[in-house]
């Protein structure tokens, strides 16, 4: 399995609670696609450079997880169908080169 990023960022209309929920609910989808969560990191609401669907700010989280291959395209699916989620960032996370 390979190591992945998460960047989400989430309504800023939500509560903490609400957030946590739908944290769960990632690493919940997460698990029952074969895979694990390294560690989650809220970075709690901050300012968005420029609006994205009307709003200028938005609860951020990152989420550390291995995944396997076949699975991916199925997870980005599940987070696009989630209305809550107005921005996601996934990427592959590399090792670094030992000099």
């Amino acid at each position: 399995m390979k190591k992945y990023e998460l960047m989400a960022i989430f309504k800023p209309n939500l509560d903490a609670e609400e957030v946590e929920k739908l944290i769960a609910k990632l690493t919940s989808i997460i698990t029952d696609f074969g895979g694990s969560v390294d560690s989650v990191d809220k970075a709690g609401r901050r300012k968005l450079a420029y609006e994205i669907q009307n709003f200028r700010d938005g609860f951020f989280a990152t989420v550390v997880l291995a995944l396997p291959a076949d699975k991916v395209a199925e997870f980005k699916r599940q987070l696009r169908l989630n209305d809550n989620i107005i921005r996601t960032m996934f990427m592959e996370v590399s090792e670094k080169a030992s000099v």
